[in-house]
């Protein structure tokens, strides 16, 4: 018998942004890793963490992300930093030259989509996204409510007999 790792583990997910599947159409997504400062780890494991209207720039050569909050670790201390700091992304030159070029066009972002740990490193899954104008949402949810309405005639006249 091989000496394997074992079962493959899912990674543990800290956060997740659920205003980006709604206010944004996701057109290709990565993964970076997370330049983390004192206790930020130990609040990241903890969950004390939120993703919500945080967003990812390109700043001079660097990647950055933006209103990621990670709260204090209670027992940090004079460790803990600043809850809101920008933190520095883990990219390679060519992915950070890639996106670049893809967020100079009209109306892309780089929105966080979740925050997780793999390996014992701390990653967070970005998204290349394109914001949703008002319209399209309202569309979304005339679409949603429509489809609701036939699952539920179609349940009634199952359950009523109607053929």
């Amino acid at each position: 018998m091989a000496a394997g790792r074992g079962p493959a583990r899912r990674p543990v997910v800290f956060a997740t942004n659920h205003k980006a599947g709604r206010d944004y159409e996701i057109l290709d997504t990565l993964e970076a890793g997370l330049v983390l400062h004192g206790t930020e780890i130990k609040s990241i494991r903890a969950h004390r963490v939120t993703l919500d209207d945080s967003f990812a720039r390109i700043d001079g050569g660097e990647a950055l992300l933006y209103n990621m909050h990670v709260g204090p670790y209670p027992q940090g201390g004079r460790f803990n930093v600043d809850p809101i700091r920008p933190r520095k992304l883990l990219l390679h030159r060519q992915q950070i030259d890639r996106l670049a070029g893809l967020l100079s066009q009209r109306r892309l972002t780089l929105v966080p989509l979740r925050l997780y740990e793999e390996h014992g490193l701390a990653k967070v899954e970005l998204a290349v996204a394109k914001g949703k104008r008002v319209f399209e949402k309202r569309e979304r949810i005339r679409e949603r409510e429509i489809e609701r309405d036939l699952r539920r005639r179609i349940r009634h006249d199952r359950s009523s007999g109607r053929r």
